[in-house]
């Protein structure tokens, strides 16, 4: 995936979730809106009841003029022009509030038209909690005789109690957010170190690969001559620096071969090849490291057909086969094993190795990932032979597994999809 591309789905990510997010916010804001509206309005309900209530049985008339008044979102007064009796009045606020499903607490006063001051009532819970008395100033007003005052101090808590589904969708919202954002963070963090890493290889294996070539050119040159053809002893320890460099030169166009793979895939050149000849030949170039290795193939034909690349497929073969022999700590024997299953063509690598612990056998196909033990240390490597068997295997859309055996080793087993 080019950068631009990667940088232009974030981004677009990005300005979705906030979008999502700023339209939450806006609709709970709406909501509480409403929210206070309909409390407003069965507040205004509750108290032209109890107004019309205590008209009830009186010689007077409940005026034309609406005698409920909203002084502010939580202050209502509401005029009588009538005599009534404290206790009446907080009987019948109980009672309204309950019918019109208003659980917020309130607290009421009423005007002493005697004393021309407003006179406190009482400070009535009914949300389940305790009683709290509190000193509320209660303003007066002027060309109202008899009225009284109600007032809902908790109301904004009310509300917000009411609304519990739309700030639990807001947070878990603004979570997601801070989720993403950590994530895109972290991927771009972990994408420059993958970059830093693979131009760290790609100049360090550059950089190897001059004086090595210097080295191979003189020491072929050097082991032709005559002197060193007649000491022996010369001759193989020039013969063990050509083996060595080749060796290394092997290792480092393998590390080369990865990094370029990480972002430009392998080219497979596929064609149809009988794979029982390509295993064998795998296996004589095996025995020429390890000559005490045993090998066994066990098929029930020998002319079964691969669509895939002969070159890579020959490399997958020897790699698992090298693998096989190096994590042995007695004389290698290795059995593969070739059948056919559910369309498919199944190609077991078995050998009598050490094995792996089943909490790390997962990994073994990762790159650079070496099993910590200490065989690992005593061979050389770095960790990319199963990352390369791996890799071939996805191209093809093959499936590649390892397990341990019962007894001891592992087997890992390739399933190839055979056409129909």
């Amino acid at each position: 995936m080019k950068i631009n591309k990667l940088n232009s789905i974030i981004l677009l990510g990005l300005v979705a979730i906030i979008s999502i997010l700023v339209a939450q916010l806006l609709w709970t804001k709406e909501a509480f809106t409403i929210e206070q509206k309909k409390l407003s309005q069965k507040a205004h309900f509750a108290l032209l009841e109890v107004a019309k209530k205590l008209y009830e049985g009186t010689n007077h008339e409940l005026p034309v003029q609406n005698p409920v008044q909203k002084v502010s979102d939580d202050y209502y007064i509401v005029n009588i022009d009538n005599e009534f009796e404290p206790d009446i009045l907080e009987f019948y606020l109980k009672t309204e509030f309950k019918k019109m499903n208003i659980t917020t607490d309130f607290e009421y006063a009423m005007y002493n038209c005697q004393s021309d001051e407003m006179i406190y009532g009482d400070y009535i819970s009914l949300s389940k909690k305790e009683k709290c008395k509190k000193s509320v100033y209660f303003p007066k007003h002027k060309n109202l005789v008899y009225y009284f005052a109600v007032r809902f101090p908790n109301e904004t808590t009310y509300l917000f109690s009411s609304m519990r589904f739309w700030f639990i969708l807001s947070t878990a919202l603004i979570l997601i957010l801070l989720i993403y954002v950590y994530s895109i963070f972290k991927l771009l963090q972990q994408k420059k170190y993958s970059e830093l890493q693979r131009d760290f290889i790609n100049n360090m294996t550059h950089e190897f690969k001059t004086p090595l070539a210097s080295i191979l050119i003189a020491s072929k040159y050097l082991i032709e001559q005559k002197p060193i053809k007649e000491d022996k002893k010369l001759f193989t320890y020039t013969d063990i620096i050509i083996n060595q460099g080749n060796k290394l030169n092997g290792h480092i166009e393998k590390i080369l071969n990865i990094a370029k793979s990480d972002y430009t895939p392998l080219e497979l050149k596929k064609e149809s090849i009988v794979i029982v000849p390509i295993i064998e030949e795998a296996i004589s170039n095996i025995k020429l490291k390890y000559p005490e290795a045993v090998f066994t193939i066990e098929t029930l034909s020998n002319d079964y057909l691969v669509e895939t690349d002969a070159f890579h497929f020959a490399n997958l073969v020897y790699n698992l086969l090298d693998n096989a022999v190096k994590y042995c700590n007695e004389k290698p024997d290795i059995k593969i094993k070739i059948s056919e299953e559910k369309n498919c063509l199944k190609l077991e690598f078995i050998d009598n190795g050490i094995g792996i612990t089943p909490k790390k056998i997962s990994f073994i196909f990762d790159k650079f990932y070496r099993v910590q033990n200490e065989k690992s240390n005593e061979v050389n490597g770095f960790g990319l032979g199963l990352y390369y068997v791996k890799e071939i295997c996805s191209l093809q859309n093959w499936k590649i597994k390892a397990e341990n055996n019962v007894e001891k080793g592992i087997t890992i087993t390739l399933s190839i999809p055979l056409k129909k």
